[in-house]
């Protein structure tokens, strides 16, 4: 929408009524009928180009629309540049990743013809979608339990001593329903992994056929897969 051109009177009054008379942008506005984001905006031009009041000997009204008018700049087109979404996809997965982060980068490197962060984010969704890469998964019903720790660890503060400590996440997860069992423990030690699947067995009422954790290199005596029948 065309904002309407402020005239030369309204002007002239708005610089007499904040340099003379030393009144506030809302009384200004209330006097002169605008918002104060138009009397903002004019005396912001004025302040920068030296403009107080009265105004300077010799200042025609030609010149004081120029200087409050200014031309407007021609809309200069760029041609914006294409993140790698390849190496988006790539770099995504790793351990506190995001796609915020990722379009920094790219916005660093192209500073002056980046997309903005909503833009490049639907843009990364469609070029997800073109990719048509698919994997097809069929679980039975109490075939599978996938177990793991997750990677980000929980702070948690002794109320008493002001003591805080890293607790380590299990998470266990049924391969045909995703129910999802989860608990902190204090290591990833065999004794703390042991408990925690004797609590998460007691959590779903029974056990599945096979469990399948991560084969992590930190704990080397853990089996890949623990077939259960």
């Amino acid at each position: 929408m065309t904002t309407k051109r402020v005239t030369m009177n309204k002007l002239k009054e708005m610089l007499r009524m904040r340099y003379e008379a030393r009144l506030s942008l809302r009384q200004i506005a209330l006097c002169l009928s605008l918002s104060i984001g138009v009397i903002s905006k004019y005396l912001k031009r004025a302040d920068g180009a030296g403009i107080g009041w009265p105004l300077p000997e010799g200042m025609s009204d030609e010149t004081l629309e120029r200087l409050l008018h200014p031309a407007k700049k021609s809309v200069v087109s760029l041609t914006m540049a294409e993140p790698d979404f390849q190496e988006i996809a790539q770099e995504l997965p790793q351990k506190g990743m995001t796609r915020l982060l990722l379009w920094q980068e790219y916005a660093q490197v192209h500073p002056g013809n980046h997309y903005s962060y909503s833009r490049f984010t639907v843009l990364f969704k469609h070029w997800r979608k073109s990719q048509q890469l698919s994997m097809r998964q069929t679980h039975r019903i109490g075939e599978k339990l996938f177990v793991d720790y997750c990677g980000p660890t929980l702070t948690v503060v002794n109320p008493d001593t002001g003591e805080a400590r890293s607790a380590q996440v299990f998470v266990a997860v049924l391969g045909a329903s995703s129910y999802t069992y989860a608990e902190t423990t204090w290591s990833q030690s065999l004794p703390d992994w042991i408990g925690s699947h004797v609590r998460a067995f007691t959590f779903y009422g029974g056990l599945p056929e096979i469990v399948v954790p991560d084969n992590l290199k930190a704990r080397s005596a853990r089996p890949v897969v623990m077939i259960l029948t």
